[in-house]
């Protein structure tokens, strides 16, 4: 009877605990926030959700390309014109973040950027996914995506479902229910009149949750269902890469997950698995969400190395593109390092086999180069058999014959080895969460992120690749990267952890009234908050 008792105080205690600690967090964050002068997510997003709504009208101005951004949301015009759209992203110099809700077309024969502006718009998002159909002249459908507050301590996740009709230049904002619950960094195509929806994460700074749920948008009905597919459902994750093929087929592969290691150690996941969806044949005509069928695939050929952040781009003839990407070279409990990727791969999405892609031009000049220093190995050779020692008194040694390039000399500087052993094609640097598009039998990648020690680079630039002739990449917007745009610290640790812990002092000496109600139990669960 005792030991009962005992274990109920304990819970009483454990219970009192936890909700002191929320008490606690909930409270240290408002103080926080108000040193800050930065307002409750809630009212910002609010004040974006209603704006004037009288008139939906759009106006279109010509202007220069739009600022460095990541995670923005892209699509091509369906209907075979040259025309790319792109919506929001976000921005983060070391101090503060900003998201943005611009909204941009870009005129691939003209090179020219316009600013689509309307009242009625989709609020400022970084994370979310955008589709285009060629339905009713052509439409943009936008779900999700995230808005964090400038200090990064906040963050709101989306849940709505957008149309942008391009022959009404409007945009309208479905209200659909039953639809996929809030997130972010989830995928998004398009195939047989559907949206499909897959995974993506939520996170809130307190806590943390990644989906592996799959939920289709019939663009008949406008009505969202929930797909209960057979099969071995892929894992939970974000920022996988997702194409549907013309036979209706939908893959999956890679992405990232995280989960807790230790209190407040957290390790990553990079996910190198592939799944299809298709239409289950045993089911099929019957409709209903559980007419689809998930299966694992082995794909052939050589695939990239494993990695996150990987951008994918699939072209009408059922090819699909993958450039960039991060993997993890160095990990313990607390420390991982990348390694930025800017190669570029092709997968058959038919029969799943993957290849590296080479440039023609530097195909041509790796051979050409093999071919000089072949040549070069030659002369040397025979220029050190034509040197000839005519003296030697065991203090001068004399030669006649060779050269001052032969085996004896240093050779080329390392600067000079580099110019000669190197073409210069142009192309996007090593990086990752680019935003890639094919549009008019080219591939665009426009800007994304890399990182150096502790500093984060968010990029502009703009390339586009021939798919046809798999050459050279064309610049379009140079990078422009200024060492000047990271405001943060060098070091992992900043000035802010000091604030922090300044808070943590204050909050102690509120909470003392509150201790002395503590049981002996509620003390030592403090200690590992």
């Amino acid at each position: 009877m005792g030991r009962k008792d005992k274990n109920k105080k304990k819970g009483k205690g454990a219970e009192k605990t936890s909700m002191k600690t929320d008490k606690k967090l909930v409270a240290k964050q408002k103080k926080l926030l108000a040193k800050l002068g930065e307002e409750d997510i809630e009212n910002i997003v609010a004040k974006y959700e209603t704006k004037d709504t009288k008139s939906s009208d759009l106006t279109e101005i010509v202007c220069p390309p739009p600022t460095a951004r990541v995670n923005v949301g892209i699509c091509a015009h369906p209907a075979d014109r040259e025309e790319i759209f792109i919506h929001g992203g976000e921005f983060f110099n070391g101090q503060q973040t900003v998201i943005y809700g611009d909204f941009y077309s870009y005129n691939v024969a003209k090179n020219e950027w316009k600013t689509l502006k309307s009242s009625i718009c989709p609020a400022p998002r970084s994370g979310h996914q955008m589709v285009s159909v060629a339905t009713d002249g052509g439409q943009i459908w936008l779900f999700g995506g995230e808005y964090a507050s400038p200090s990064q301590l906040q963050f709101y996740h989306f849940r709505d479902l957008w149309v942008y009709r391009m022959a009404k230049k409007q945009w309208e904002k479905l209200n659909a229910p039953n639809g996929p619950s809030a997130r972010s960094g989830h995928r998004m195509v398009v195939t047989r009149k559907k949206l499909f929806v897959f995974g993506g994460f939520h996170d809130n700074n307190a806590s943390y949750r990644y989906f592996n749920d799959l939920y289709a948008f019939s663009l008949e009905n406008y009505t969202w269902s929930k797909i209960e597919a057979s099969g071995p459902v892929p894992p939970p994750r974000s920022g996988c890469c997702m194409v549907a093929n013309s036979d209706g087929k939908i893959l999956i592969w890679g992405g990232y997950s995280k989960s807790s290691v230790k209190k407040e150690i957290e390790r990553g996941t990079t996910h190198t698995d592939m799944f299809a969806l298709a239409a289950d044949k045993q089911q099929d005509g019957k409709g209903g969400s559980s007419s689809y069928k998930w299966t694992s695939i082995k794909p052939n050929g050589k695939k990239p190395a494993p990695r996150s952040g990987m951008a994918v781009a699939i072209a009408p003839n059922g090819k699909a593109y993958t450039f960039g990407g991060v993997m993890d070279t160095e990990e313990d409990e607390e420390d991982v390092r990348g390694l930025f990727s800017n190669e570029l791969h092709t997968l058959e999405t038919g029969a799943c086999t993957w290849r590296k892609l080479e440039l023609a031009a530097k195909a041509r000049k790796s051979t050409a180069k093999a071919a000089d220093v072949e040549m070069n190995e030659e002369k040397e050779k025979q220029q050190a058999a034509a040197a000839k020692i005519v003296s030697d008194d065991g203090v001068f040694t004399m030669t006649v014959g060779g050269s001052g390039s032969g085996a004896g000399s240093k050779g080329p500087s390392k600067g000079e080895e580099s110019d000669a052993g190197t073409l210069d094609l142009g192309g996007p640097s090593p990086r990752m969460n680019a935003a890639v598009v094919v549009c008019k039998g080219q591939l665009f990648v426009y800007g994304g992120l890399f990182e150096s020690g502790s500093r984060q680079f968010t990029l502009s630039d703009l390339y586009a690749l021939d798919l046809h002739k798999l050459d050279v990449w064309k610049t379009l917007i140079a990078n422009s990267l200024n060492s000047s745009e990271w405001l943060g610290s060098d070091s992992e640790g900043d000035s802010s952890d000091d604030d922090e812990d300044d808070d943590d002092d204050d909050d102690d000496e509120d909470d003392d009234s509150d201790d002395d109600e503590s049981s002996e139990e509620d003390s030592s669960g403090m200690e590992t908050e």
